[in-house]
């Protein structure tokens, strides 16, 4: 499959973060532990309204009135499994946009399932490294733990069928990350190994 992917220009996006920090949402932050206190930072210095709910009751009822829900699953277990799942239920249910970020899927056969089961609960963004979208859409074994083994354009493919067949946006990171409706490519250059 040949990948044409248009390149943005910073102007580009200097719109769709006005109209982010003018919304203000109110984002459902489920993430792992090492990164709450730099996910909610980073929202807050977005305008955005940064909540970190875990308990599956409480997850629940917040996802039904928060704006967005991130799921992050970099420090899974089977208690924030069921709480991730109930956010995400009542999330669907109230109409909530969430994003998947299957962190070392592959490379661990409890997140790699759970996150094989999500894939049909509709996420409206799956973002991960090539190699864990790579390994969602069962074309690899995985990464090495967060580490990526694969340069972003070498899940380009797969990322593109991923977001056909859930209806999704797929964003791969690296060195330059890639978005696509599965459709439409873009390239974003600035990004990280």
């Amino acid at each position: 499959m040949n990948h044409q992917s248009q390149h943005l220009s910073a102007a580009q996006y200097a719109p769709i973060l006005h109209r982010f920090r003018r919304q203000s949402p109110l984002v459902h932050c489920m993430t792992n532990d090492v990164v709450q206190n730099f996910t909610a930072n980073v929202l807050l210095a977005l305008n955005a309204s940064p909540a970190m709910v875990i308990d599956a009751e409480e997850a629940a009822q917040f996802s039904g009135f928060a704006d967005a829900l991130l799921i992050n699953v970099g420090t899974l277990t089977a208690e924030r499994q069921q709480a991730m799942q109930a956010a995400i239920t009542a999330a669907r249910q109230a109409g909530t946009p969430w994003t998947l970020d299957p962190v070392a899927v592959g490379a661990l056969t409890l997140r790699t399932t759970f996150c094989q089961q999500l894939l049909t609960q509709q996420p409206a963004v799956i973002r991960g490294n090539a190699s864990e979208i790579l390994a969602l859409a069962q074309q690899t074994s995985g990464g090495r733990g967060v580490d990526s083994l694969h340069q972003a354009d070498a899940a380009l493919e797969a990322a593109c069928q991923l977001a056909r067949d859930y209806q999704t946006l797929v964003i791969v990171t690296g060195e330059v990350d890639y978005a696509t409706d599965g459709q439409r490519t873009f390239a974003i250059h600035g990004g990280s190994r």
